[in-house]
This record gives structure tokens, sequence and C-alpha cells, in this order.
């Protein structure tokens, strides 16, 4: 099967869905999950040490803090050395953080109502076990203050099932949050952990699934973005085949002063093997050929939506919001054809009604690739609320307009109309620069045009523009600099990998 070749989608539960699993496991489990969750994170804590040193390890109030008391027996029978700090109540301690305690305890171990300073030449490693995936509210008081103190530390700073005073659910900073340069989350992964702040405060993200079996448990309402998920479409193509096999991309927009876009959006479908790629200007002054893709072809925007046969399109792409890009978005919209709207083409779409109730009952969804502002304005609200609860705002989307959605960004969420969500972990800072979208829509534009449908094809695309710019930058040691037309070759280099990966003694050898 070709999904064996890839790594499984695995899934995502907010905050209620691992309780959920967490209430299916607990009873009867041996060892406990917190003895399971302690001993997996100290092992990670080991890899992440260089040899005896002195570890600090700061525990909370709940079940989070009793984690990071297993952490801490592990490690001083380890021989390492190992400073607790605890301020709360030990009589408040939930059953098996209590539990947890006493036997650190038990073994030796003692605790400070301060974080302790640190030893000659430094903490080997700090570790955050203060909050877990339960807190709602900003920390503040002596906990903002650890939180800082711990921040400051320059050794590696684990943390364990998320950073203290990260939302799980939305991947918010609520206030003061734990820097982490490791993450060890415990069962299954959380949203918050992916996306918008998310990432940045995770540092290397490791999953621990303890012998849980979370999707046996209780269904889980997301997954990661693999390329497990469309697996079956990256074939071979077969010899007997000819440019007609492999659709026709039209991509609409490039007004006067943004024609570039909509070139941008024309290579990129190229570079993803549609069979004949045709760009629409709005532009009549524009040139009308790519002297460095004089493959592509170009059309008026209008003859462009006349032209028969075409099998999908992108509009938006250098639209502009002029009443002829009106215009064109309600013909579009009108068209039978696989459609994407980007850009400008939403903007318009969400200062119209009558083009909302259109594409809400089009025969077959359309794609949307919002960024957050955009995002907002079809949503009538603020982009503040939209990143307040980024999964919710692209479901919320797709439902609304029936349509597929990806809602961009760090760890860009794809929603589909009928409710499952999906968040990709791919891409980098570097792609945060004009042009990128446009290279999105042409990826997806050529997709659709081979014959993918709407799911696959935003799942595929959205994947591989990070991918494709993880490529460049690892490549080139960029951080920033990276320009939306050196994607579309990456991203080509990277789809035929999918499709015609190294044979098995090439990958031997290159493995060994």
């Amino acid at each position: 099967m070709p999904s064996a070749r890839f790594a499984p989608a695995r899934p995502i539960y907010p905050v209620a869905g691992i309780r959920a699993v967490e209430a299916c496991a607990l009873p009867g489990a041996v060892p406990p999950l917190m003895e399971r969750a302690g001993a997996a994170a100290a092992a990670r804590a080991l890899r992440l040490l260089d040899g005896p040193g002195s570890v600090l390890v700061a525990c909370g109030p709940g079940n989070n803090g009793g984690d990071g008391f297993v952490v801490a027996r592990h490690l001083k029978a380890a021989g390492l050395r190992v400073a607790v700090a605890f301020a709360g109540d030990a009589t408040r301690l939930p059953a098996d953080a209590a539990a947890a305690h006493a036997a650190w305890l038990g073994h030796g171990g003692s605790t400070s109502t301060e974080l302790p300073p640190p030893p000659p030449g430094g903490w080997s490693l700090v570790v955050d076990a203060l909050f877990g995936i339960g807190l709602q509210r900003p920390l503040d008081g002596r906990y903002a203050e650890w939180i800082a103190t711990l921040n400051a530390q320059p050794c590696p700073r684990l943390a364990l099932d998320i950073p203290s005073g990260l939302d799980a659910d939305s991947g918010r900073r609520l206030g003061p949050c734990f820097a982490a340069t490791h993450t060890v989350s415990f069962i299954a992964l959380k949203p918050g952990l992916l996306t918008l702040d998310g990432p940045d405060q995770c540092g290397q993200l490791h999953l621990a699934d303890i012998d849980v079996d979370a999707e046996g448990l209780a269904p889980a309402p997301g997954h990661e973005i693999t390329p497990a998920l469309f697996a079956g479409r990256l074939v071979p193509r077969a010899r007997n085949s000819h440019k007609g096999s492999y659709g026709d991309a039209a991509l609409i927009g490039g007004a006067p002063g943004m024609v570039g876009a909509a070139i941008l959006a024309g290579r990129a479908a190229a570079h993803l093997g549609a069979g004949r790629v045709l760009v629409g200007l709005l532009d009549p002054a524009a040139l009308p050929v790519d002297i460095l893709r004089p493959e592509l072809m170009f059309r008026s925007a209008p003859e462009l939506l006349a032209e028969a046969g075409i099998a999908a399109f992108a509009v938006g792409p250098g639209l502009g919001q002029s009443d002829a890009a009106w215009t064109l978005v309600h013909a579009a919209i009108a068209h039978p054809a696989q459609l994407v709207l980007d850009a400008d083409a939403l903007n318009l779409v969400a200062r119209d009604p009558g083009l909302q109730a259109s594409l809400a009952h089009r025969q077959q969804p359309a794609v949307l690739t919002p960024h957050p502002a955009e995002a907002a304005r079809l949503l009538g609200t603020t982009t503040a609320e939209v990143q307040a609860d980024r999964i919710a705002a692209a479901c919320r989307l797709a439902t609304q307009l029936q349509a597929w959605v990806v809602l961009k960004g760090c760890g860009s969420i794809v929603a589909s109309p009928e409710g499952p969500w999906w968040i990709n972990t791919s891409g980098n800072p570097a792609m945060a620069t004009a042009g990128m979208g446009d290279v999105l829509s042409g990826i997806l534009a050529a997709l659709l045009a081979r014959g993918w449908d709407a799911g696959e094809a935003l799942l595929a695309a959205v994947h591989l523009h990070g991918l494709a710019g993880d490529s460049v930058c690892a490549a080139q040691g960029l951080d920033s600099g990276l320009l939306a037309d050196e994607l579309a070759p990456a991203a080509r280099a990277c789809f035929n990998a999918w499709v015609l990966p190294p044979p098995a003694d090439a990958a031997q050898r290159a493995a060994g």
C-alpha cells in the first residue's frame, strides 16, 4: 500500500477529548498513567543531559506537579542531583499527585517553597511541571516570577505535557509562559502545541503515548497532516498519457500593478504538473507572455472564464476589488469547474451576502485559502477573535460557506465542511513574505486540474507548500529572504519524491 511509506496522521485532541480518553484509560491502569508519564518524561530528560549534572524540577499544585515528582524520582535514581521546588499545599494535591509527592519524599527527596539558586556551573536541565492542559488563566505572582526565572536559564528547558501558561486548545499565550526547548506531551497531541504561539513556546515536540490507544478509546476530532492522508493519489503517471490527461488549470487575477501574483500562481501550477496552465489577466496592458516560463498561456480574464474545458480555476491572485473583479468572482462561483478562491476574491465574497449564498450552494465545494484577516472579514469578526480560536474559526467558515478552508498561519488549520479538521506542521517563518499565498493557489489549481478531489488537494497542497519552504531554507541556511518564486521548483521536487521514492538499495546506502 502506498501509505506504508508515510507516517500515519496522528490524532489531535482538545482538552475535553483528552479528558474523555483519560476517563476510559485511568480505571485499573497498571502502572498508573502518572507513573507512565513521569517515566517517559524522565527518559527524555536523560537524553537531553550531557552526563551527570544538576536538575531543577518546578512542580505545581495539580497533576502536572505530580508528573514532575515522578520525573524527579527517576532522575534521582539515575544518580543526578535533583532539586524540586513546590509551593503548593501537599494535603490538597489530587490523589495520584499526592502519591507521587509521597513517593518522592520516600526516596529521600525534598522540596523547597522557592526556586533554589543555580549550583556552581548552573543547572544542566530545568523541568516545567507547574500547570498542565487545564490552565485557563494568566499566571501571576509567585508562578509568574518562577516562569521568568526558569526561562532565563541557559540550559535545556523541558515542559511536561504543555508549557505552563499556554492554552492547550488554542495555542494562545495566556500571559507569562514557559519557553521550552523541548516539550514531551502525553497520550496524544493537543491543538495548542501545533498552532499560533504553541510552536514558539514548545521547542522540539516529543509525543509519549504512554501505552494508551487514544483513538481506540475516543474518536479524535482532528489530525496532523501527513502524506498518508492522500497517499492513494501518489502514484506514477501511466506511460500512455498526454497533457490532456492532467487537466487545464486556469489562474485569474493580475489587475494593474499586481500581474506578478497571477504569474507566480501560474508558474506553481506548471511545476505541479497540470497539463496546461492558462493565466487570465485583468490588466489589458500586461505583456501576454512570461519570458521565464513561456509554457504559460495568457488570456484576458473574461475570455478565460468563458473558455470551454477548464478543469480548475484559482481566482484571486492580484485580483483587486474592482467591479470587473466582482463580475469575475460571480461568474467563477457559478462555473461548474473546481474552484479555489484566494486573496481579493475572498474580500469580495466577504462584503457581498449574495456571493456568500451562491458559494454555499455550489454543486461541489470550493476551496478557500484565507489568512486571519480575510477570515475575519468573511466571518464578520476581528482578526484577534479569529486568532483566539483558530480551529473554531476555520470550522465555522467551512460550515457557513460549505467549502474546504485553510486558515493560514503558524500551524495552518484545514477544515472540512463536514466538520473534521487538520493541523499542518510543515513550513517556517521565512515564508512570511509576499507571494507565498499565490504559490499555494497555483499548487492547488494543478492538483484539482489533475483530478484530485477538493479535500485531498487542499491537504496535499498545504503540506507540500510548507515542505517546499522547509526544503529551500534547509538547503540554503535561510532564516529570512526566501522568495515566493523559489518555492515552485522545490514543491515539484518534494512532490516527485513522494511519487517516486528512491529505490530501496539507494535508500539503504543513504541511511548507512
